[in-house]
Formats: C-alpha cells, sequence, structure tokens
C-alpha cells in the first residue's frame, strides 16, 4: 500500500494533478489557498487585487512583525473595492478551490490548514474527495486519524482555532497508526522555519498525544522550510511532508497491509 501526502499546497494545481501518481490514494494536511507568495509578490489573492507593489509593502509589514500596520493597510484596500469586503475575498477563494479541487487526484483523505476556508469547501468536493477533521479511517489495514486547523497566532489566519477546540478533535480521534495533522507538535526544531526566522505554533496537545498513543507515524506541514523535517518521539516518526507549493513533489508512505 503506498499513499502521497502534500501539505501547502498554496495554489499549486498544476502540480497537485499528478501527485497521486503511483499510489493508491492521495493525502492533503491543507493550505489549499495562496493570499500571497513572500517569494513572488505577483502570486496569490492579494496581489491579484491589489497588484504586485502593495503585495510586497503588506509582506514587509508582516515580515517586520507590524501586524496592526499590515491589518491598517490592507483593509483600506479592501474598502476601496467597495461592498462588502468579504464578498470579494469570497469570490476569488472560490475561483481558486475550484481549479484545486479540480486538480486533484481521487482517491483522496483532506483535512483543513490554518489559511483555508473549511465552510467553503462543500460546494468544490468532487466524488472520491473525502474531507476528515477529528475523524478517522482505515486504509490498508491501517487507522489514519486526521485533526486539522491552526492555532491562534498573531497572523490571525482565517482557520485557527482555541488550543481546547484543537485538543477535542485530537481526542476525538483517538488511538491511530497514522496520526495527520496541518500543524507540527510543540517541538522547537520542527517549528522554526529557517528562510522566516520566526517559530510557528506547535499543539502541546498533540506532543502529549504523540507521547501516550505511539501511532506509528504523525504526519504534518505548515512549517515551510523547518530547521529539522523529521524526529522521533519514542517509536513515532513525526515528519514534516514538505512545503508542496516550492517542491511540487509529495511524501511517500508505504507499507504491507496485513495479510498481503
Amino acid at each position: 500500500m503506498r499513499v502521497h501526502v502534500v501539505s501547502d499546497v498554496h495554489g499549486r494545481a498544476d502540480a497537485l494533478r499528478s501527485a497521486a501518481d503511483g499510489a493508491d490514494a492521495l493525502i492533503c494536511l491543507g493550505d489549499l489557498l495562496l493570499f500571497v507568495d513572500y517569494a513572488d509578490h505577483s502570486q496569490g489573492i492579494f496581489p491579484d487585487l491589489f497588484g504586485a507593489q502593495a503585495a510586497r509593502e503588506l509582506i514587509d509589514l508582516r515580515t517586520a512583525h507590524r501586524f496592526d500596520e499590515a491589518r491598517a493597510m490592507s483593509g483600506e484596500l479592501w474598502a476601496r473595492l467597495g461592498g462588502d469586503p468579504r464578498q470579494h475575498i469570497e469570490a476569488a477563494v472560490s475561483a481558486q478551490y475550484d481549479r484545486l479541487f479540480a486538480a486533484m487526484p481521487v482517491p483522496a483523505y483532506l483535512t483543513y490548514g490554518n489559511v483555508d476556508m473549511p465552510r467553503l469547501w462543500q460546494a468544490h468536493l468532487r466524488p472520491g474527495q473525502q474531507v476528515l477533521d477529528g475523524e478517522r479511517t482505515e486504509l490498508g489495514g491501517w487507522i489514519f486519524g486526521f485533526v486539522g486547523g491552526g492555532l491562534r497566532s498573531v497572523y490571525r489566519t482565517p482557520n485557527e482555532l482555541d488550543d481546547e477546540v484543537f485538543a477535542a478533535k485530537l481526542a476525538a480521534v483517538g488511538e491511530v497508526d497514522v496520526l495527520c495533522t496541518h500543524i507540527p507538535p510543540a517541538v522547537p526544531e520542527l517549528l522554526f522555519d529557517t528562510v522566516a526566522r520566526r517559530m510557528e505554533r506547535g499543539s502541546e496537545e498533540l506532543l502529549t498525544v504523540i507521547e501516550r498513543t505511539k501511532p506509528r507515524y504523525v504526519l504534518f506541514g505548515h512549517v515551510h522550510q523547518p530547521q529539522a523535517s523529521r524526529i522521533r518521539i519514542g517509536n513515532t516518526e513525526c515528519i514534516n511532508v514538505g512545503h508542496f507549493r516550492a517542491t511540487g513533489r509529495p511524501y511517500a508512505l508505504q507499507w504491507q497491509p496485513p495479510g498481503g
């Protein structure tokens, strides 16, 4: 049995089309949307609406941790469009989701990232694409659990959750062979982005669950250029499956099903 796993797709519909080639299934750990690309300021919803120079200014403010100024700047730009800014945002988001779900191979098992808008997914899902969040499924004799979303942060991305909500979803999943989340456990080398030079938020509760339930694997994304992409906690392999927007390559997980 072989599955391919991607995370942090951020608009790469082109690479997504072939992401399951040679695999029995695709697993996607979220962050399908591209709002703004820190490497290419012309790419994403924000520059599509306001131009690359405005995107560069927004990125500079965020990188300097001047978040209030960044929100004020973007608020002024959205106001200039007229009407309810949410309508403009959701129209652009829906257009991206339509391209991405159309490109996604099947069967696919998905959970949400912190920049996703979960309530808009249902309208774009195709047959064979299953969303799991605080839920589990069986693949090749192994039990896979899925917990989506991120935790509250200074970035205020669309799908950030209270710690208690995230913990409740972990509890609902229970003991599994493979635990699939968008964010990593709270281990510093998994959380430090070596290019952005900042710590991202990971989950203390996820770390506790790993130590208590001892899954074979924990798969996640979220941190694009981590200090460490793979560590072992006891007998559990914790693996950042990679920044799919940058690499276009999935992580492959392969095992022998019982009796196979």
